[in-house]
This record gives C-alpha cells, sequence and structure tokens, in this order.
C-alpha cells in the first residue's frame, strides 16, 4: 500500500493552520490519527459544512462531522 492511505474531504473549501494549502484539493494523510486530527481542527462550523476522513483502499469513511447536526451533550 502507498503511505498516503486516508483521505481529507470536505464540501467546502478548507483553510487553517495545520494545512499547507487553502482550498479544497483531497489531502492524503498516511496515518489515521493524524489525519481525524487534522480534519477535526480544520473543520468550521459554518452551515453545511461536512468533513470526512475515508480510507483510501477501502473506501470506508473513519470520521464524519457535519456543522447541521449538534453534538451530544458533554458532562
Amino acid at each position: 500500500m502507498t503511505s498516503a492511505q486516508y483521505r481529507i474531504e470536505s464540501n467546502r473549501p478548507l483553510s487553517g493552520k495545520w494545512l499547507p494549502l487553502a482550498g479544497n484539493p483531497p489531502w492524503l494523510v498516511g496515518d489515521r490519527g493524524l489525519a481525524v486530527s487534522l480534519a477535526a481542527k480544520n473543520f468550521r462550523t459554518e452551515s453545511g459544512q461536512e468533513i470526512r476522513v475515508v480510507h483510501v483502499p477501502t473506501g470506508e469513511i473513519v470520521y464524519c462531522k457535519n456543522a447541521d447536526h449538534s453534538d451530544p451533550p458533554r458532562d
């Protein structure tokens, strides 16, 4: 397998200090934890945004966050 096994994708352009370039290309990352962390850090709460981390070899979505759904309350 290639070293880039996880793809970060979004329906809105991504920008943030943790991504090297602004825009919406498919960001490829070799580590699942790093991919999920980058996706979480670059998520914006604007209406309608969805950000996903996809395991490239299988197509499985391993992380997904959508601004239209509220997170469950924390205790």
